[in-house]
């Protein structure tokens, strides 16, 4: 078991699919950490999400959080029972991002 990180930044622009988590062994989800540097704001959808795309296919798929940033720049999610992903599984996250804030995305898991 190895504890790993995954870092994402951005300045303008949408936190999207492409931002998704997918080791290529087994792993468990310890941590979810989001900051902007300002509110999200009204504009737009101000939705943060996390969403599972099994390997199985979309029956398998499930929407980990949705969180409203409406009011936060910041945002931690802990699972509070172990969440643990097949290979191939990957966790894509979701943010559109319509203030254009400056995102840091740190995904924390442990290998398994």
């Amino acid at each position: 078991m190895s504890v790993m990180v995954h870092k994402a930044t951005g300045t303008t622009g949408a936190i999207a699919s492409t931002l998704a988590l997918s080791p290529t062994r087994p792993f468990q989800l310890l941590e979810v950490r989001l900051h902007l540097d300002a509110a999200g704001g009204a504009t737009g959808v101000v939705t943060f999400s996390a969403t599972v795309d099994a390997i199985e296919g979309a029956t398998y798929d499930v929407v980990l959080l949705a969180q409203d940033m409406t009011l936060l720049s910041d945002y931690v999610y802990q699972p509070t029972y172990p969440q643990i992903f097949e290979k191939g599984d990957k966790i894509e996250f979701a943010y559109a991002n319509g203030s254009n804030a400056t995102y840091g995305l740190t995904v924390i898991y442990n290998t398994l």
